[in-house]
């Protein structure tokens, strides 16, 4: 069964705020939202960049303690002369990078040595800022999504998009006729659930880009916690609490967990038990064994917080 590694918060919802924006990043700190992506990339325009880099490291500094909302900082891809310039923000010492269009684990490698260097130079304690990739934006990406195992404890979590890869594949829509991504993107989807749980860190799905349209957002946030995603990313604080209420776990959902693993533990001898009329066997017993964990590490966040990362 896999496990969220016990270092890492878990987060339901990650919020994107632009870096160079007083205003949406006060917003953001207003809002419920586990965490702030304070993006350097595609929301800010390449001439604020600079100022956007210092905004974002003014921020972190302001804002040691943790424990209602962890910020993390979308840098620019790896490749571009940007990048090194955005990492800039890591002396503040950030949560975590979000770390876009990667083409696999390498890509979390090498940022991983970076950031060693950069904790090590200005006494940040050593593997405390994790790492995030967009893991579906490159077309050599999709057939890297095994890759993540082991790479690096700093990986924390997986996330896909599926605008970029689009436009890399020259496709004029991600949609197909009926609304619904079309086959490729939903490959990208699947991918990276399966290459997050392969790597036991949590799956973080995709933005719903419609965000007055909160029946949509609920009924997409609904489907990918079904599918076995644990947060999703918001791209406007009015998404964030339809997100967090939709990666809660209920007060019934827990409850029949709790009944699951009771009626395996009073029949320690049985493969598959009844309940309620329903046959159960070990993989419901996993089932209801994460749920509560997942339910537990979320409880255990919001008791006891993160630490002053002064």
């Amino acid at each position: 069964m896999n496990q969220l590694p016990d270092p890492i918060r878990p987060v339901r919802s990650f919020l994107f705020v632009p870096a160079d924006s007083e205003r949406k990043m006060a917003k953001g700190a207003d809002s419920a939202a586990d965490a702030l992506i304070l993006d350097l990339e595609d929301s800010v325009a390449a001439s604020r960049t600079q100022i956007a880099r210092g905004m974002a490291l003014d921020y972190l500094r302001s804002r040691p303690d943790r424990s209602r909302q962890q910020l993390w900082v979308r840098i620019n891809p790896l490749e571009t002369e940007s990048a090194l310039q955005d990492l800039v923000t890591a002396q503040g010492a950030p949560d975590g990078i979000v770390l876009p269009k990667v083409r696999g684990a390498a890509d979390v490698v090498r940022l991983s040595h970076y950031l060693e260097a950069i904790e090590v130079r200005d006494g940040i304690a050593k593997g405390s800022i994790r790492i995030m990739p967009v893991a579906t934006e490159t077309p050599q990406a999709l057939f890297t999504l095994g890759s993540y195992e082991g790479c690096s404890s700093r990986l924390a979590a997986l996330t896909w998009g599926a605008e970029d890869i689009a436009a890399a594949l020259g496709a004029s829509t991600n949609r197909a006729q009926d609304g619904e991504y079309d086959t490729i993107y939903q490959l990208a989807c699947s991918l990276c659930l399966a290459g997050a749980h392969a790597a036991g860190v949590q799956p973080i799905d995709t933005i719903w880009a419609d965000f007055k349209d909160d029946p949509g957002l609920r009924r997409d946030a609904q489907r990918a916690r079904r599918r076995g995603f644990t947060g999703k990313i918001a791209i406007h604080p009015g998404q964030v609490d339809t997100i967090n209420a939709a990666f809660t776990p209920s007060d019934e959902e827990l409850a029949h967990a709790r009944r699951v693993v009771e009626i395996f533990e009073s029949n320690p001898g049985l493969g598959t038990v009844g309940l309620d009329g329903k046959m159960l066997d070990m993989p419901h017993l996993k089932q209801a064994q994460r749920l509560l964990a997942l339910a537990q590490r979320f409880a255990g966040s919001t008791a006891e917080g993160g630490s002053d990362r002064s």
